[in-house]
């Protein structure tokens, strides 16, 4: 088999596994409502359930750094992804709370390590391919998150069970994502800094992409938790109109991740990151003072786009700036800044608009998504339109000639 082949496979099983981690996230996320009917979770306890979930995730990607220097992050991404569905199955399979409990700890656990290997691997395949291909991967995320939250929602709608509903899914995913499993790709450079750490200078570049990654995801986690209240008691919506901003958001989410590489290519990943930031910015302004619903409804349109963008290439400038063995290290920890702002989001922005006003609190994420904007050189020069360190010609381009996966 020659490399664009083996190339190309690896690119086409990464995505698909992407994709199923979108439906699985998606599939838990919104059925929120039924998982604390079924258990008799209190509206008290409920934040601490769903909080266990990111701060075990953040604990698995920590321990994933270190399990990646004794084996590739494939074999990590090839069992936990498994263990991330069957837990998911596990949710809805209970019916006493110490089991859902388990049953999200184990989710929590397995859904760190896969972020940082699926990460991982995003990464390597890409400087592999001397081209930008990440918002492509996170496209696929997006991707799966509508499937996901469409098959909740016809659970949902059907009256069915958290178990029925999430059976299919599981029973159809699980064997996918171990077959495709085989044909994963790990492109470790063993070089001068293979098995190295991050080093004092390493972690002063770190901080930076970290606290783009938290902010971005803060913006992110404000849209999903507060869209439709928002739509619905600031800008008068009637209750059905307001379940459409967070459609919307991930319907833009994906059409930009899908298109976004090429705008890598053209124009640099720093500038792509400054235009996003700019645009969310700007999209989390219009839903401030918006006047009315649709012109709401606009705004978060545009945060889908400017958001967008943002965390892919985060991940992407880590694997721009560590080479070898130091860029899995720097992507587990970058990857802990994700479950760090969606901790910090939901809450800041709900105890800002409950003690001064909700138009008010769209204000702070806009500010943290600017401050993107003041470490875009983290990003790579303008040269460096690839999103890594070692582009290569376009004449060399893995999959040219309509062979792309």
């Amino acid at each position: 088999m020659t490399d664009d082949v083996r190339l190309r496979r690896g690119r086409g099983a990464l995505g698909f596994s992407f994709f199923a981690q979108g439906v699985a996230f998606a599939l838990l996320v919104t059925r929120i409502p039924g998982i604390q009917d079924r258990y008799g979770i209190s509206d008290a306890l409920l934040p601490a359930f769903l909080a266990a979930v990111p701060i075990l995730a953040g604990v698995a990607s920590v321990a994933t750094e270190h399990v990646v220097k004794r084996v590739p992050p494939s074999v990590v991404l090839r069992w936990a992804q498994p263990l991330v569905l069957l837990s998911l199955l596990g949710v809805g399979a209970g019916s006493r709370m110490w089991q859902v409990g388990l049953a999200l700890g184990a989710f929590g656990l397995s859904v760190g390590a896969l972020d940082a290997s699926m990460n991982m691997l995003g990464v390597s395949l890409q400087r592999a391919y001397g081209r930008s291909i990440m918002l492509g991967f996170h496209a696929a995320y997006s991707l799966g998150g509508i499937v996901g939250a469409s098959a909740a929602w016809a659970g949902a709608h059907w009256h069915l069970g958290l178990f029925v509903s999430y059976l299919p899914a599981v029973a159809v995913l699980a064997p996918l994502v171990l077959l495709a499993s085989r044909r994963y790709v790990d492109q470790r450079e063993h070089d001068a800094v293979a098995g190295k750490g991050l080093g004092p200078g390493g972690f002063k570049l770190l901080l930076p992409l970290c606290l783009v990654m938290a902010c971005a995801y803060i913006g992110d986690s404000t849209v999903a938790n507060w869209s439709a209240k928002y739509l619905q008691d600031v800008l008068g919506s009637s209750e059905q109109l307001a379940t459409v901003p967070y459609n919307v958001y991930m319907v833009t989410t994906l059409i930009g991740r899908a298109v976004g590489d090429l705008g890598v290519r053209r124009f640099g990943a720093a500038a792509v990151v400054r235009g996003g930031s700019v645009v969310a910015a700007g999209g989390f302004a219009v839903v401030a003072a918006a006047p009315g619903a649709w012109v709401g409804m606009f705004g978060f349109t545009l945060l889908g786009i400017g958001l967008c963008v943002i965390v892919p290439q985060t991940f992407a400038a880590a694997g721009r700036v560590f080479p070898g063995a130091a860029c899995d290290t720097a992507i587990a920890r970058l990857n802990i800044f994700n479950y760090v702002g969606f901790l910090i989001g939901s809450p800041l922005v709900g105890g800002i608009g409950d003690a001064w006003s909700y138009r008010g609190a769209m204000l702070v994420p806009m500010v943290l998504v600017l401050v993107t904007l003041f470490h875009a050189r983290s990003f790579g020069p303008q040269a460096a339109r690839y999103g890594v360190g070692h582009e290569r010609p376009r004449v060399v381009d893995v999959g040219r000639g309509g062979n792309e996966v």
